[in-house]
């Protein structure tokens, strides 16, 4: 059984946030998945209280020094991070993508800048904010940072157009890094929408998508898992970003129409990936 992604995330035991979103739309591509916990929660701390912890940056580094030692990275095509939980994590997971490439140059890591989000804030410590800013960003390959986001990276509010390509600008600083900005409201953005713009080449492509009233948490955990596996499956990144947005919203649809405010992912496992050729690998 060949591993074609690594997911850093956190956990859940009731609901879809983190790998408990992300796992499952990757598999469902017919991807192997090598599962990386951040924390193990009874449920995401926006229902009011949660049980559970995030996971010591020992007891993630054992874990990556156990899939290393397996061979997973020479056999992988990606790193995926988002939810870390503390600074401490978010270390250990800078140092694997660093051993990681040494072991495998050919090896993409994604990093999905989990911080916060225009409706909530910021929902992390500043420590872990400055690590994924300072320490992960000028890792990855590929970002996924939603409109908010975007912002606590280039240190301010991104109102304009021209303020959005300057903070691409910096996130592409260090390795000329692909973006895909979620969840953007510009100017002209119609106000029952919202845009998916991709950041790629020196060129940027507006992607819109119907606003809807839910908003349910894990979207963008989802989102990304579902970007990964596209381009896995060999999608150009403004294609493989398309598709994604588009089953997103099937499932939120699916969820709005059963009456549930949590994503309903295994009711809905047939929405998460339309017939697409077969998986790299």
């Amino acid at each position: 059984m060949t591993t074609s992604i690594i997911s850093i995330q956190s956990q859940v035991v009731h609901g879809h946030v983190g790998n408990s979103a992300a796992v499952l739309p990757m598999q469902a591509h017919g991807l192997n998945v090598a599962a990386v916990p951040t924390t193990l929660l009874s449920n995401h701390p926006g229902l009011g209280s949660t049980r559970g912890r995030v996971l010591d940056a020992e007891l993630v580094g054992e874990l990556l020094r156990g899939i290393e030692e397996r061979g997973l990275i020479e056999t992988s095509r990606y790193i995926v991070s988002g939810y870390l939980g503390s600074r401490a994590n978010g270390e250990v997971v800078a140092a694997f993508v660093k051993r990681a490439r040494q072991l495998n140059p050919a090896i993409t890591y994604i990093c999905d800048p989990v911080m916060g989000d225009s409706h909530v804030g910021v929902f992390v410590p500043d420590p872990v904010a400055a690590c994924i800013c300072n320490e992960l960003v000028p890792l990855a390959d590929l970002l996924t940072p939603n409109h908010f986001e975007a912002g606590l990276i280039a240190g301010h509010p991104l109102a304009t157009w021209p303020e959005l390509e300057a903070a691409v600008d910096k996130m592409q600083a260090w390795r000329g890094a692909r973006v895909v900005v979620t969840s953007c409201r510009q100017a002209d953005t119609p106000d029952d929408s919202l845009e998916n713009i991709v950041f790629e080449g020196g060129t940027s492509t507006r992607l819109p998508s119907p606003r809807l009233e839910l908003a349910a948490a894990g979207t963008g955990d989802l989102y990304t898992g579902l970007l990964t596996a596209g381009l896995a499956r060999n999608l150009p990144l403004v294609d493989a970003a398309r598709r994604a947005a588009a089953i997103v919203l099937d499932v939120l649809k699916r969820t709005m129409a059963a009456g549930e405010r949590e994503m309903q992912l295994a009711s809905v496992i047939d929405a998460l990936n339309p017939a697409l050729g077969q998986p790299t690998r």
